[in-house]
C-alpha cells in the first residue's frame, strides 16, 4: 500500500486542476474516494483504506475543487455556508461540475467505471455521479450524507442546527498552529460518542494538510452553494449503500433514511454510537460493507 501522502497527480476538469492519489491495491476493483466540504483527501483515515486495499480494491482519492491542493476560486468570494445554500443560483461552479471532476480523476486513473465511497457532502457528490454519469459508476456508498436532490431550506430539516452554530463561534489564532488546532475542534465536535477519540491519530490526519479548509469558510460557501439541476434519486440505478450514524451531531439519521428510501433496492445500514466521522472500530464493517455491495449484480 502506497498511503496517503504519497504522489500528488493532477485531473484537468474545465477551468480547474483537481489533486487526487493512488493510495494502493493496483489490479483490484477500482474505488474512488470522495471527502466532504472544506477538508482534503488527507483526512481519509490510513487504516481505513488499508482495509478497503485488504477487500481487493485499488483506491485512488482526491480534493474536490476548492480544497486541499486542487484549484481555490479564491478571487469569487462566497460569504457563508449558510447563506450559499438558500442562495437560488451557484455563484461561481455547479454540483455539475463537481461531479464532473470526479468523471476527470477516473480519466486520468485510467479507468472506465469505478466504485464510489463518499462521506458527507462526497455523498452528495457521489450520488450525484451516479445520476450525471450511471456509465462510470459501478455502486454508491453514501455516508453520513444529504440526499442529492435536497437543497435550500429543505436541507435544514435534517441538519443539527445548534452545532453548526457552535461551530461558527469557535475561534482561534491565525498561523499553522491555530488552523491545526481549529481543526481538532471541529473533529472533535463531529466525533462518535460510542468511542473514543483517538486525538493523536487525528492530529496526524490534519497536519498532512497543508490549506486549512475548515478555516476557509469562502471556499466551504462556494462547495455548499454549487447547484444541482439534475435528475432526482429516484431515477438513480446502481447498486448502493447508505450509512448513517445513529449519535451523528451534524446531519440526523433520518438524511440517511430518506437518501436510502429514495432509490430502488438501497441498503440502509445505521450505525450505533456513530457520529459524523470514521472511527476505527468500525473500518473492519464498513470495508466489509463495501465489498459485499461491489459484489452485487450490476441493476
Amino acid at each position: 500500500m502506497q498511503g496517503i501522502g504519497s504522489v500528488t497527480m493532477y485531473a484537468r476538469s474545465g477551468g480547474a486542476e483537481i489533486a487526487y492519489e493512488d493510495l494502493g491495491g493496483a489490479g483490484g476493483d477500482p474505488l474512488l474516494l470522495i471527502m466532504g466540504m472544506g477538508v482534503s483527501r488527507f483526512w481519509w483515515p490510513e487504516g481505513f483504506v488499508a482495509e478497503l486495499v485488504a477487500r481487493g480494491f485499488h483506491v485512488v482519492s482526491y480534493d474536490q475543487r476548492d480544497a486541499g491542493e486542487s484549484t481555490h476560486f479564491d478571487e469569487a468570494g462566497g460569504g457563508s455556508p449558510v447563506t450559499a445554500v438558500m442562495r437560488r443560483r451557484s455563484a461561481v461552479y455547479s454540483a455539475e461540475d463537481m461531479t464532473d471532476d470526479a468523471v476527470a480523476v477516473l480519466d486520468a486513473a485510467g479507468w472506465e467505471s469505478a466504485h464510489l465511497f463518499g462521506t458527507s457532502m462526497g455523498g452528495q457528490v457521489a450520488q450525484r455521479i451516479a445520476l450525471r454519469h450511471p456509465g462510470r459508476v459501478r455502486s454508491v456508498t453514501s455516508m453520513a450524507s444529504l440526499p442529492s436532490d435536497v437543497g435550500g431550506l429543505a436541507a435544514f430539516r435534517y441538519i443539527h442546527v445548534g452545532l453548526v452554530a457552535r461551530l461558527t463561534r469557535l475561534r482561534f489564532p491565525a498561523g499553522r498552529d491555530g488552523d491545526i488546532a481549529l481543526g481538532l475542534a471541529l473533529a472533535r465536535a463531529v466525533a462518535s460518542p460510542g468511542y473514543p477519540f483517538d486525538e493523536a491519530a487525528v492530529r496526524a490526519r490534519i497536519e498532512r494538510d497543508a490549506h486549512s479548509g475548515v478555516r476557509d469558510v469562502s471556499a466551504q460557501a462556494r462547495q455548499a452553494g454549487a447547484k444541482w439541476h439534475g435528475g432526482p434519486l429516484a431515477h438513480l440505478r446502481r447498486p448502493v449503500l447508505v450509512l448513517h450514524g445513529d449519535a451523528d451531531p451534524l446531519l440526523r439519521p433520518a438524511a440517511g433514511r430518506a437518501t436510502a428510501a429514495a432509490i430502488a433496492g438501497a441498503r440502509l445500514l445505521i450505525l450505533p454510537g456513530v457520529g459524523h466521522d470514521l472511527p476505527a472500530p468500525i473500518w473492519p464493517q464498513v470495508a466489509a460493507e463495501v465489498r459485499a455491495l461491489a459484489d452485487q449484480p450490476d441493476q
